[in-house]
């Protein structure tokens, strides 16, 4: 086994072990687009930013799912998907240099 796979197998075991202890057993993470906007939150605005980043996903998908209009899949893969498109802006650009027409704002 690889450093890689035991890695990838304890964050598996700590994500099952996390939504237990939150009582959120019925959630499937899709550790690989989490962990990708970490990666890219980082390169865009530093270390810093992926801690923030997948908390604001995280609680961006959860109200649109408290809403009921969507499931938590969809809700993470969209809220994800915003997220990295402003991670492509780097630092500067994204939709606050340009109002929020057209967002979830």
């Amino acid at each position: 086994m690889t450093d890689h796979d035991e890695e990838e197998r304890d964050v598996t075991q700590w994500g099952q072990r996390l939504s237990q202890a939150l009582q959120i057993l019925d959630l499937q993470v899709d550790q690989k687009l989490i962990l990708k906007l970490a990666d890219e939150s980082t390169r865009s605005a530093g270390p810093s930013a992926a801690p923030i980043s997948t908390f604001l996903v995280g609680y961006a998908a959860a109200l649109a799912v408290s809403s009921g209009h969507v499931g938590s899949q969809a809700a993470v893969r969209s809220a994800v998907d915003t997220a990295l498109q402003l991670c492509g802006n780097g630092k500067t650009g994204g939709p606050d240099t340009q109002g929020w027409a057209g967002t979830a704002q």
